[in-house]
């Protein structure tokens, strides 16, 4: 049987997955990621060896990160799983884990203070509002819109996310803050960070206007984006409290091994506990 992926196979994908509830940004992703086999494999049929050169192709030519391969990989194996097509699937590339951030990929809280006192200073306080929100609480961008105006007045938010539903607890100062806010912009319901029209802000807009504040700020634009908002929060919770089961609660994750991706200590800690176990003798040169 000649295999190949039609528009209408990925049509029924596409509804398969929403009937399986997966998320708006899942299934978003997972079809992206097909496209990009589709476009590699072209007129021809698929193939274990079509595949292992879309693989390889990936990893020599796309310029992509070995993760992201794997996640691309991954949606393609969920397809094949779909259509029963085993004898396609092929294996991810094995990566050991680092044991640190990297330095250029970390946003420190000096650094998340300096965004937000920029934001104060460039007036953009909505932007300062949502980056200290998210920071403060750990939700994910995309679980924002459930900041709503009842929610601040009662002062926890019930989220609903990957088939699960939690209730996270807004801190008393950002509670005021979070007020404050709602009057100031005449936000009579729905969601606090909304458009003119009513709609909650979306991601896009939110990382337009963080990347904005980068230059003013002093901060690599590499560092700030969303999530490392959330990586900020795990990191400075963990810190303070060594509570990881409580913090993989407050966080959303099923599993602790999630939670412990966000808990990777930075370059220069790393670099400085190295230091410290002083295994070089003398200061002589080689």
């Amino acid at each position: 049987m000649e295999r190949k992926i039609t528009d209408g196979l990925l049509k029924k994908y596409e509804n398969y997955l929403y009937e399986q509830e997966k998320s708006k940004a899942t299934i978003q992703k997972y079809m992206c990621d097909l496209d990009k086999l589709v476009k590699f494999a072209g007129e021809r049929k698929l193939t274990k060896v079509l595949l292992i050169e879309y693989k390889e192709y990936l990893r020599e030519k796309g310029k992509y990160k070995t993760s992201s391969i794997n996640s691309f990989i991954v949606a393609v194996n969920r397809f094949f799983e779909y259509m029963e097509w085993y004898d396609l699937k092929v294996k991810s590339f094995k990566v050991q884990k680092e044991a640190f951030m990297p330095e250029n990929k970390e946003l420190s809280k000096k650094e998340y203070k300096k965004l937000v006192e920029t934001s104060k200073e460039q007036g953009k306080g909505r932007i300062g509002m949502i980056i200290q929100t998210i920071c403060a609480t750990g939700i994910r961008v995309s679980e924002l819109s459930a900041i709503t105006v009842s929610a601040v007045k009662k002062g926890t938010a019930t989220i609903y996310n990957k088939g699960k539903e939690r209730q996270i607890l807004l801190p008393r100062d950002l509670q005021v803050r979070l007020l404050h806010f709602i009057r100031k912009h005449d936000v009579k319901k729905g969601a606090v960070f909304q458009t003119s029209k009513g709609k909650a802000i979306d991601r896009t807009w939110i990382w337009r206007e963080m990347k904005k504040l980068c230059e003013k700020a002093g901060v690599e634009k590499e560092k700030v984006f969303p999530h490392n908002l959330r990586h900020l929060f795990a990191r400075t919770f963990y810190t303070l409290y060594k509570d990881i089961a409580k913090l993989a609660d407050i966080l959303g994750h099923s599993s602790i091994e999630t939670t412990r991706i966000y808990l990777k200590e930075s370059c220069v800690e790393h670099r400085r506990q190295l230091e410290q176990m002083e295994l070089l003798v003398g200061d002589e040169s080689t």
